[in-house]
């Protein structure tokens, strides 16, 4: 891709008030590894072995992780960051002249130049593949669902809502006072899963660098419920969070209340949203491709949103390094294959996300009792063996030298790429060595 149009600029603090998220998990660390970023990604991380779970009045539940064995078979640490500190990092490593902001998508079309994007400011651009990442309510996917809907080639899965079943506030303190917050200055991070009783909320709190601690709290909704809250909802500015703060700032946390973190946090970095999830079935179409969030929306509960992203960009970038051509048949090809390559293994991880929401934040009957066995009864190993099945897959940028397999888990082979092999003078399927 030659440049990039966000429709707005991302969270990150340069302007000081937008706010500030957390991101962990480790998939995505063989990509940053490769790109020589891992290094500077540990610099501004905390890593994690465990995630501890207690019930409302303090009496713990369980422990997820906490086991060496796991760490042994992947080879990498989970990683707790800051996403500002993070965007810092990857927008670092890009020519600032190759983004542009506030290019709000109006519009696509297609004409002898390629893939034409309009947007609200007047501006049109061209290019052979548009990429469309432009997350949850992409501009892209609404202008080229717009277009295939006109000619009857979407189906209809991919005209329905988005499904709501949680809303979420989030926020990051600032630094905190060691002594106050018992582990916050240690070497690795401190997690808590608190599960509400009596209460529809679930929360959390966890330590990131800089004696700081990311905090969250989730409500679990009915489908009525959903739909009034979206109509209360419509601004969702720090006033709006009031309503929502003031019936959460009681919930206990082991050093104290929720409260106290929230009182810590500036106004401008508490941010509320719907946790929504869809998996849609329409990708690509002609010179237009959908990425992350704007084609597969997860629940957080698993972590495994911005992992999918990142596993999608990496794929994608394999599949136009083989075109043949810019023609569009030949570009139509390359984005079949990548969704025939990504399809099957985001399914599962959306699947996985539903899951771990019940066990995370469900609050019925069958949701209390899938979590009492998951935490209590359910062997380490079983545990152990459902969590790396999925992190057996490690995608890389075939074009590029594989970075070293880490851990003793034997890694899911990938689509080799001929191009890279004909130009390297290799046969066989390249390998991490």
């Amino acid at each position: 891709m030659e440049n990039i149009y966000p429709s707005q600029p991302p969270p990150v603090s340069r302007d000081g008030k937008t706010p500030r998220y957390y991101e962990s998990q480790f998939q995505y660390h063989v990509c940053l590894e490769q790109l020589g970023m891992l290094d500077d990604l540990k610099k501004i991380s905390l890593p994690s072995r465990d995630f501890n779970i207690y019930t409302s009045n303090m009496e713990e539940i369980g422990v997820l992780g906490g086991d060496d064995k796991l760490f042994e078979m992947i080879g990498y640490d989970t990683l707790l960051f800051s996403r500002s500190r993070f965007y810092d990092l990857l927008f670092s490593r890009l020519p600032a002249e190759k983004i542009h902001y506030k290019k709000k998508v109006m519009s696509i079309a297609y004409n002898k130049e390629g893939a034409m994007i309009r947007c609200s400011d007047g501006t049109t651009y061209h290019g052979d593949i548009l990429v469309g990442a432009d997350g949850t309510y992409s501009g892209v996917r609404q202008s080229l669902y717009k277009l295939m809907q006109s000619t009857g080639q979407l189906p209809d899965s991919d005209t329905k809502a988005l499904n709501k079943c949680n809303i979420c506030m989030v926020g990051t303190t600032d630094p905190l006072d060691p002594e106050k917050y018992p582990g916050i200055s240690g070497p690795t991070a401190v997690l808590y899963q608190i599960i509400g009783e009596g209460t529809p909320y679930t929360w959390s709190s966890m330590s990131i660098p800089n004696n700081q601690i990311c905090w969250s709290v989730v409500k679990q909704l009915g489908s009525e419920e959903s739909e009034d809250e979206m109509f209360r909802n419509s601004e969702w500015g720090p006033q709006s969070n009031e309503a929502m703060i003031s019936e959460v700032k009681d919930l206990r946390i082991p050093t104290g209340t929720l409260g106290d973190l929230i009182d810590a946090t500036p106004k401008e970095y508490i941010s509320r949203v719907f946790l929504e999830d869809k998996l849609f079935e329409t990708w690509h179409d002609r010179r237009v491709v959908l990425i992350g969030d704007a084609c597969h929306k997860m629940l957080p509960s698993s972590g495994q949103g911005a992992v999918n992203a990142m596993q999608d960009a990496v794929i994608l970038a394999n599949c136009i390094y083989e075109l043949r051509s810019v023609a569009e048949d030949d570009v139509a090809e390359a984005l079949s294959d990548f969704k025939e390559q990504r399809y099957p293994h985001v399914k599962d991880q959306y699947e996985a996300s539903q899951m771990s929401a019940k066990l995370l934040y469900g609050q019925t009957f069958f949701e209390r009792i899938l979590r009492k066995v998951v935490l209590s009864y359910m062997p380490k190993s079983i545990q152990r063996k459902s969590m790396t099945k999925d992190l057996a897959y490690r995608p890389q940028a075939s074009f590029l030298p594989q970075v070293p397999k880490r851990g003793a888990l034997d890694i899911l082979p990938q689509k080799p790429s001929k191009r890279y092999q004909e130009e390297q003078g290799l046969t066989g399927t390249p390998k991490p060595i």
